[in-house]
Formats: structure tokens, C-alpha cells, sequence
């Protein structure tokens, strides 16, 4: 399948309706607007990304349409105009589940003590669904916390559920991809008033506290999901380059053992773990006025900052 993304945007200045947006070389083009330039009979788009995952087994012919369109751009036979609106996330998941230390160095620079694989199984815990943001917008960094810190992380967005799903099976279920920061309060994340020491919920669940975006990619779309290139700058800095083949748990082993628990929905978004270079590791954290800019490779960026809760 020829590269695309399906973004969420703004149509103007005042706009309160949200509107699909087809990406093609990080530019936007109204998904309606380009599809019927190519097929005038084309039936309606989806007003945004959240209907079609609702949908997501009968997409096929809509995928098909917006990969004519962004060949067409992209080949210069329609040049429909660009959208210059916001980007809003490129949809809103209901549910947001998180592995964690699945990356081995990350785990040693955080100085988490892991059974062996052969013994383990992943570790995930559930982010709140009002902690995303989209790019562009600010990380309100809570008056409660003095360790703010960064987590580049390759999310995988459900498209067909499940219980009990097959390792070959799983990635017949994802619809494709998009990039969260898994924004993380690190002295938050620990508890000395309860017999239990963590609590990631607390930790990790702020409000703005899961960038995400800055589009979504079909799964067609993305060569192999487990050797893509993922990065984290803060003010220009890196902090993060590594790669998603260094997963302890791969993308399908993630889906299979979630599904063994739940009944995974359309729509639901794993957050697969993030690498080395997070600031705790460093000893550095994030204050108001700090940049960071998320990005891995086949899918794209976001850019967010830092700002004190008022």
C-alpha cells in the first residue's frame, strides 16, 4: 500500500467540527475534498478517524480510496489545497493500555529487576483516556510533581477485537499506527503510604500526560513495525534513538496477552513501551518552557511543551 495518514483537523479559524484529513508528505488535504477529485461518485468519508475503527472490518473500500487520492497528489493529477488548520488527535481511544519496561536497557537505567523472559509475561497498565493531547498543545506539568519526564513510545491502534488472539494472528487485528509520549511523574509513580510501591495510574494519567498523534497510519501502510526508528529531543537535544526491535515482548505478543485477559475493542491503543534515554535514567527532568519533539520513522512527529499548571 503507497504511504498515507489520516489526520484530524480543524477546518478554520472558530472551527468546532472537526473534520478527516488525508496526509501526504506531511501536508494535509481534506480527505472528502481529495477523494471525490479522483472518484466523483466516491460515497461520504467519515467525519473522523474514531467512525471508521467503529467500522474498521468494512474499510477496505475506504482505504482504497484515500490511497487513489494520495497517489494522485502525490503524482501531481489533483492538486487539491492544504489544510493549515490544527491537528486534533487523530482519534480518541477509549482505552489506553500501557507495557511497561519492555525495553531491557530501560529497564536497567530505571533499575528494575526483571525475571527472565522465559518466566515473565508482559507487564501493562491502563493510562486514562482524558491524558491525550494532540501536537502543538502544551504538557501541563502538575505543581505536585518535581520529576516530569519523557517516554517516546510506538503505539498500535486496534481495528478488528478479540479474546484469546493467536500470536499468528494478532496483527490481523491492528489497524495501523500513531507516536504517544507516555508523559511520566516520577515521584508521583511511587507510594510510601500503602504496602504497594508503585502507582502508575497516579503517575502517569494527568491530564495532557499522552501527546499522541500527530496522525494515524494504516498498518498497510508501515513495512516491518518491529525495526522502526524511534526518537525524543527535548530543546533540541536527543534524549531517545533506538529502535522498536528492541521490544521484549513484540507488538503480537502484547495483543495475544491482553486479549487473554479482556476483550480487546476497535479502537483501543497500546502504548508498546519505550527505550533508554528517559530522563530519570539521566537524572535530568522537564520544566516549563521545555520542548519535546516525538517522532519515529514511517509515521511522524509530534512536538509538545512544557508549561506549569496555573
Amino acid at each position: 500500500m503507497n504511504w498515507f495518514g489520516i489526520a484530524t483537523y480543524m477546518a478554520g479559524t472558530g472551527s468546532t467540527a472537526p473534520r478527516m484529513g488525508l496526509v501526504v508528505d506531511n501536508a494535509v488535504y481534506d480527505a472528502q475534498t481529495a477523494v471525490q477529485a479522483v472518484t466523483p461518485a466516491a460515497p461520504p468519508m467519515p467525519a473522523e478517524l474514531g467512525a471508521l475503527l467503529a467500522g474498521w472490518d468494512a474499510s477496505a473500500a475506504t482505504l482504497q480510496s484515500l490511497e487513489s487520492a494520495a497517489l494522485a497528489i502525490r503524482e501531481g493529477r489533483i492538486q487539491p489545497p492544504r489544510q493549515e488548520g490544527a491537528l486534533s488527535v487523530p482519534y480518541a481511544p477509549a482505552r489506553i493500555f500501557a507495557t511497561a519496561s519492555n525495553y531491557y536497557e530501560h529497564a536497567a537505567e530505571m533499575g528494575t529487576q526483571l525475571a527472565a523472559r522465559s518466566e515473565s509475561s508482559p507487564y501493562i497498565f491502563m493510562k486514562a483516556e482524558t491524558s491525550v493531547t494532540p501536537t502543538k498543545t502544551a504538557v501541563v506539568m502538575p505543581a505536585s510533581t518535581m520529576k516530569l519526564d519523557w517516554e517516546v513510545e510506538l503505539a498500535v491502534v486496534i481495528g478488528r477485537g478479540g479474546r484469546n488472539i493467536a500470536l499468528q494472528d494478532a496483527y490481523a487485528h491492528i489497524a495501523g499506527y500513531t507516536v504517544i509520549n507516555d508523559v511520566s511523574a516520577r515521584d508521583l509513580t511511587r507510594r510510601t503510604d500503602y504496602p504497594f510501591s508503585h502507582d502508575w495510574f497516579r503517575g502517569k494519567s494527568f491530564d495532557t500526560f499522552a501527546p499522541l498523534g500527530p496522525w494515524f497510519v494504516p498498518r498497510d501502510c508501515v513495512g516491518d513495525p518491529m525495526d522502526l526508528r524511534m526518537q525524543l529531543t527535548v530543546n533540541g537535544e536527543s534524549m531517545q534513538d533506538a529502535s522498536t526491535k528492541g521490544m521484549i515482548f513484540n507488538i503480537a505478543e502484547q495483543i495475544a496477552y491482553l486479549s487473554s485477559i479482556l476483550t480487546l475493542k476497535p479502537g483501543d491503543l497500546i502504548a508498546t513501551g519505550t527505550p533508554t534515554g528517559v530522563g530519570m535514567g539521566r537524572g535530568l527532568f522537564l520544566k516549563p518552557g521545555d520542548v519535546m519533539v516525538a517522532s519515529i520513522a514511517q509515521i511522524g512527529a509530534i512536538e509538545n511543551h512544557v508549561t506549569a499548571a496555573s
